[in-house]
């Protein structure tokens, strides 16, 4: 066994890590345009002005006080305002994901482009216009456009005025952003996704301390407005085009038991149930799995559930199953002194696998595990949609970069993919993350850097912007001419 024929290779992206244009052609913002840069050991902050005109800042999470506003501070430097400019650089940006040989990109659609405050009755033309140019040049390329709907990319009023996802209303709105992508796009994009690692509403709960019934209440009814939004969408997008395949997008982490102990295996499938399942088996199966009424007993969580909004999770289940996979995770439930944290990672530190500098676990046989763990469960097609290693680059002095590390990341990872296609897996796409250096969601920087295509310019959006080729570029190039028979170093 090896690739498919039509194996959708390529590399994905964020509009809020790539984009930058934040306030250009008639743009909202988003809460990404008031968070500040971070490093691995400091956390992103998120500016405000309160109701005396103080500045703020708060950590991800938290509330804002009582009559204060987010605001975007001179104090601060926002790297997502800039990000790489793809918005300037999307044409020349194309032409080298082109010359890779991409079959596919991976991006998103800023729901602020379109919808400035999310409350808009029409669209903003020029924002619609602007991904209607994107996806034409993608096309031209002879590259297959898969667009997430939302990465993170709400819109800051809806945030701030009627409380984003915690607010039944935002279902409706949600939806008529939908309707517009698959109606002005129909014939430019056929696959899609819902939510971006929609998942993590559920698993950043579990790397803060102190929280109360009420957090976890109120993370659980985020999930379920999400996720008959996503539903809605689903119907919607096949009912404008029966072509269209729409899926989910979960944040795949695989989960071990660090010891045999009983209590750490039972502790390990809950962590699965919790982290994994939960959100696969309501867009997948269109239901909560039977474990969801102990989750939710577990902190007393009531939920806003109508028979409306079952009936449309059962009508709107998703057409494949697509996750990003960086690392794995030790879960015990005994006293460790040898721990991981960072840039969300947590847990013990596994003897066995190395770390990066920013705390993630490379784990290949983990991906290999996850997608055949999935595939037997949902029986659906999968797509590898976010996989990379964010690294420090050197650039040489003739201008080359010289990357085998991330090469050797790649290699054995797209091996491990070869050996769940042997087993069974129904995978049809892989998009690396991200196939050109964008700033870290995780904390803001530009010295971690994913891409095959770099982007000169540091942490402070200092640089001119210039792309160049590392060494993993013509790599990957002669990965996608060989359909992933030739792994051979350079």
């Amino acid at each position: 066994m090896s690739f498919p024929k039509n194996f959708l290779w390529g590399g994905a992206v964020a509009a809020n890590q790539w984009e930058g244009g934040w306030n250009l052609g008639g743009r909202g913002p988003a809460m990404t345009d008031v968070t500040t840069g971070g490093t691995v050991n400091t956390p992103r902050l998120i500016t405000y002005i309160d109701k005396d005109g103080k500045h703020g800042t708060l950590k991800r999470g938290q509330k804002l006080p009582e009559g204060a506003r987010y605001a975007v501070l001179p104090e601060y430097h926002y790297p997502n305002h800039n990000a790489v400019d793809g918005y300037h650089h999307y044409k020349e940006d194309i032409a080298l994901m082109a010359e890779m040989g991409f079959r596919q990109f991976r991006m998103s659609i800023s729901w602020s482009r379109l919808y400035p405050t999310g409350n808009e009755t029409e669209p903003n033309r020029e924002g619609v216009e602007f991904y209607r140019s994107v996806f034409r040049e993608l096309n031209d390329k002879g590259i297959e456009p898969l667009v997430t709907i939302w990465h993170f990319d709400t819109p800051l009023y809806l945030e701030e005025h009627e409380g984003g996802w915690s607010s039944r209303s935002i279902i409706d709105k949600y939806v008529r952003f939908a309707r517009t992508c698959f109606t002005e796009y129909k014939g430019l994009v056929k696959r899609w996704l819902t939510f971006n690692e929609i998942n993590n509403t559920i698993q950043f709960l579990g790397m803060m301390q102190g929280l109360t019934d009420q957090a976890y209440e109120n993370a659980y009814q985020q999930l379920h407005y999400q996720f008959v939004a996503s539903a809605r969408a689903v119907q919607i997008g096949h009912e404008i085009d029966p072509e269209n395949m729409i899926g989910c997008m979960i944040c795949g982490i695989t989960w071990y038991p660090a010891t045999c102990d009983p209590k750490d295996i039972l502790l390990n499938r809950h962590e699965w149930e919790k982290n994994i399942f939960y959100c696969g088996d309501v867009q997948c199966r269109g239901e909560y799995g039977s474990y969801a009424k102990r989750l939710w007993n577990e902190h007393h969580v009531k939920l806003d559930c109508t028979p409306e909004d079952l009936e449309d999770l059962k009508k709107g289940t998703v057409d494949m199953y697509t996750f990003s996979y960086y690392m794995s995770q030790l879960v015990t439930t005994h006293q460790v002194r040898d721990r991981v944290g960072g840039n969300f990672s947590s847990g013990a530190r596994n003897e066995y696998l190395k770390y990066s500098d920013w705390g993630w676990a490379t784990d290949a046989d983990g991906l290999q595990y996850y997608l055949e763990m999935i595939y037997d469960r949902y029986h659906k097609p999968l797509m590898v949609v976010e996989n990379g290693l964010g690294a420090y680059d050197k650039v040489e002095e003739d201008g080359s970069i010289h990357d085998p590390f991330r090469i050797d990341y790649y290699r054995v990872h797209i091996e491990a993919m070869k050996k769940a296609i042997e087993n069974g897996v129904d995978l049809i796409g892989y998009t690396t993350w991200g196939c050109i250096d964008v700033v870290s969601a995780g904390t803001g920087e530009m010295r971690k850097r994913y891409g095959f295509i770099y982007v000169d310019m540091d942490d402070e959006g200092k640089g001119s912007m210039a792309r160049s080729r590392k060494d993993s570029f013509y790599w990957y190039k002669k990965v996608i001419a060989s359909n992933g028979e030739d792994l051979s170093d350079l």
